[in-house]
């Protein structure tokens, strides 16, 4: 068997179809990457012919194998489809990119695909599904994000020549993605109590933490235990590539035709990404460079990097000052003695006597069905914003100290609130800490899971058929 160190890359997403589905509106979207699988077929899901039905004429070619991967296989007629729509992607995302040569199309929309169905068939053997609750919730935001409604989606994919089927099982299989590799992440990563004391010094004193760059890249990979001649031919091909673009070339175009990085054929783009959340890789170059500039090739374990700045934004490091509330409720919510009208009963008539002067301790601790504060009257502490539910946020925020609020619903059912005080907390160094697990988990995130990906292609029998 011919193992392959296919190159490293993700999913490709369908975000051509989310571009033309927003474009009807005119509302610019970066929703996350929609990763594909081919639509359900009648072929799969159709039931035997009947006996009457004509048979194919032999010796007539219904289609071709692209490529294997394991016990599963690409057929061309899925890639053709793929570097189509990766095609009307790339012009919608990027009118001014030229897209590479066919063959090396096709080359980096199979390595995408491969990806995809290696993910996928780790999410089923992990037993990871996704509902379809879930996948209405995904389409009702895209729904949003677009300015139409869920119903009108079909119809607006259809216009485009987009089959709905399709595009509902992409979301499916990115949200069952997502899922998978934060599977990995928790088995995986790993942040100590030292690596967050180390990041909020180097945070203190760098002062980079504030500072947002929105990155490009092109990799050159190396397979995951690279022999110094592996070395050496990434070496040569990122140099060529430097040269290229020193030469005038465009790096979204040449990102898209060379680059074995998961958002090749998004140009390259990476993002942005805090001064603090730079990969180790790039700690040290991108905070020199100006708008525009791209690096020399610089070495990590994935291969040979080539980052560009494609923009940079900085804030201040004022202090952080939130609003804190001490408040405190009564909760009354059903139960198998009390039903929906007798509880609204209830905590109407709780209210009525609290406006008659009776002691909200005393009350709350009678009669609320919040454990948790009921056995201290009622008393929620001081409390963050949103630290609640919006409902109960929203009754809290129109009270000043001593007031109390008439009775609300919320999910957890019906709330009496009342606040007792209000106090300005200084939240600076909460925030230093969460930004610092912030950036570790993202630098370490990608780093856990570009590895994980590379032993799961080396791992895999990948065998190509695009020239057969």
């Amino acid at each position: 068997m011919n193992q392959i160190h296919a190159g490293r890359a993700r999913a490709c997403s369908v975000l051509v179809l989310l571009s033309i589905l927003y474009g009807c509106s005119g509302t610019p979207v970066q929703p996350a990457d929609l990763a594909p699988m081919r639509a359900p077929t009648a072929a799969t899901h159709a039931a035997p012919a009947a006996s009457t039905a004509s048979a194919p004429a032999p010796g007539v070619l219904l289609d071709r194998v692209a490529a294997v991967v394991n016990d599963d296989v690409i057929l061309k007629s899925e890639l053709d489809k793929r570097v189509q729509d990766t095609e009307r992607e790339i012009a919608a995302q990027n009118s001014g990119a030229t897209l590479p040569a066919q063959d090396v199309m096709r080359k980096q929309v199979v390595d995408q695909m491969i990806t995809v169905r290696l993910e996928l068939a780790q999410a089923e053997n992990r037993g990871i599904t996704v509902s379809d609750d879930a996948v209405n919730q995904a389409l009702t935001h895209i729904a949003d994000r677009a300015h139409v409604t869920l119903e009108q989606i079909p119809d607006s994919l259809k216009q485009q020549g987009i089959d709905y089927t399709t595009f509902r099982q992409d979301i499916r299989n990115q949200i069952v993605i997502q899922n998978l590799q934060q599977q990995v992440l928790n088995d995986e990563l790993r942040i100590t109590q030292q690596e967050l004391d180390d990041q909020i010094h180097a945070d203190q004193s760098n002062g980079d933490s504030d500072t947002d760059y929105q990155l490009s890249q092109i990799l050159v990979a190396t397979p995951l235990n690279p022999t110094p001649d592996d070395i050496s031919k990434a070496r040569q091909k990122a140099d060529a590539i430097y040269q290229k673009l020193k030469g005038g070339a465009d790096f979204a175009s040449t990102a898209i035709a060379s680059s074995d990085d998961q958002q090749a054929l998004k140009g390259g783009i990476i993002g942005w990404r805090k001064g603090s959340e730079l990969p180790g890789v790039f700690a040290n170059i991108v905070p020199q460079m100006k708008p525009g500039d791209f690096s020399e090739p610089v070495q990590s374990v994935s291969g040979f990097h080539i980052v560009k700045l494609d923009d940079v934004k900085r804030s201040g490091d004022d202090k952080i000052m939130v609003t804190q509330t001490h408040a405190r409720h009564i909760l009354v919510r059903t139960s198998a003695i009390l039903n929906a009208d007798q509880v609204k009963e209830k905590i109407d008539n709780l209210y009525q006597q609290i406006k008659n002067g009776a002691d909200f301790d005393t009350l709350a601790r009678q009669n609320s069905d919040d454990p948790g504060s009921a056995r201290n009257g009622g008393d929620l502490g001081w409390l963050d914003p949103g630290t609640t539910v919006p409902e109960f946020q929203t009754a809290m925020d129109k009270l000043r100290p001593g007031q109390t609020s008439e009775p609300f619903q919320t999910q957890y059912g019906w709330h009496i609130v009342q606040v007792l005080a209000r106090r300005q907390a200084d939240k600076t160094e909460e925030n230093q800490k969460q930004k610092a697990y912030e950036a570790i988990f993202a630098r370490k995130s990608e780093e856990v899971i570009q590895h994980w990906l590379s032993e799961l292609k080396d791992s895999a029998f990948i065998e190509y058929h695009l020239d057969d």
